[in-house]
């Protein structure tokens, strides 16, 4: 199987060199009592593989909105499944962690350290072996992590570094003291995108569009397309399409459709279209996909 750290299509990813912190340390070390090492974000981040044989010496938090992942540490194995994150401390124990083969997880990503980050987690009760932790969907911490990603972007002055350090302590406590950051608009927000889902999943043999699925729930097409991807880690087109594939490898399985009709059914009036789509989804053909399926069945 092919390992990647990084690299993957629409990836975030900041590394603060060390010397930045070095020399911002040396001058304004009582402003930075907790700060970001590493950021990212990591959608569908298929192969996504990272092995620490001796620990990590910066805090690790990973929240995973879609998909699976797994990790090890010691001896101990943990599968993480959306709406969860973990929060691994300071260590020197083994460690890795990996997205899972077949529904590979989106996962934004936080490594952060500070002159007493032992105490800092001592005083949490943070434990590695703790586990995976579930969450209500954590609008906040995105928009706090979008938030820290732009001003990181934009240089590393000492405004920017010290803007993002204090973030950092909201962005932890939005997963720590999750009741204490909670909304009533997160109910509304569910509930539409609940019913927008159920819409797409009716009207698989239609041609949807974003306009169509706003007007829907009174949204402007903006503000409409920004809510469903915070709420489900991809733009609703793109869901839509990923629920039309999912209908396509169960009908290809199930029944003996030539692929031309199976492609009708699904709102595809090209064939070779439908073909290109369902191979850049699920990594072949339709018809090796039902020969591959019928073998292992």
């Amino acid at each position: 199987m092919m390992k990647r750290r990084d690299g993957f299509q629409g990836e975030k990813l900041i590394s603060i060199p060390p010397k930045v912190w070095k020399d911002t340390l040396n001058q304004n070390n009582s402003l930075f009592q907790l700060y970001i090492t590493h950021i990212g974000y990591f959608p569908q981040a298929k192969f996504h593989y990272r092995e620490r044989r001796k620990g990590c010496e910066d805090n690790i938090l990973i929240y995973c909105v879609k998909g699976k992942g797994h990790y090890i540490i010691g001896d101990r194995r943990f599968e993480v499944a959306a709406n969860q994150f973990i929060l691994l401390p300071a260590s020197t124990r083994y460690m890795r962690y990996w997205a899972d083969k077949e529904d590979p997880w989106t996962i934004y990503w936080v490594h952060y350290t500070g002159p007493d980050i032992e105490g800092m987690n001592n005083s949490l009760d943070l434990d590695i072996l703790r586990g995976p932790m579930s969450i209500p969907l954590n609008l906040k911490a995105i928009e706090i992590w979008q938030s820290i990603y732009q001003c990181l972007e934009m240089g590393y002055s000492k405004d920017n570094l010290c803007n993002s350090s204090f973030c950092l302590y909201h962005l932890i406590a939005s997963f720590i003291f999750p009741d204490k950051h909670s909304s009533t608009p997160y109910e509304n927000e569910k509930d539409f995108v609940k019913n927008t889902i159920l819409y797409m999943k009716e009207n698989l043999g239609k041609k949807l569009n974003v306009e169509e699925m706003a007007k829907l729930n009174n949204f402007s097409n903006s503000h409409f397309s920004n809510l469903f991807r915070k709420r489900t880690g991809m733009p609703p087109m793109d869901y839509f399409i990923h629920l039309k594939m999912q209908r396509a490898c169960q009908l290809l399985y199930k029944n003996e459709f030539k692929i031309k009709d199976l492609a009708m059914q699904l709102g595809y009036e090209d064939p070779y279209y439908f073909s290109r789509i369902f191979r850049k989804c699920m990594g072949s053909s339709p018809e090796k996909y039902r020969l591959q399926t019928r073998k292992t069945s």
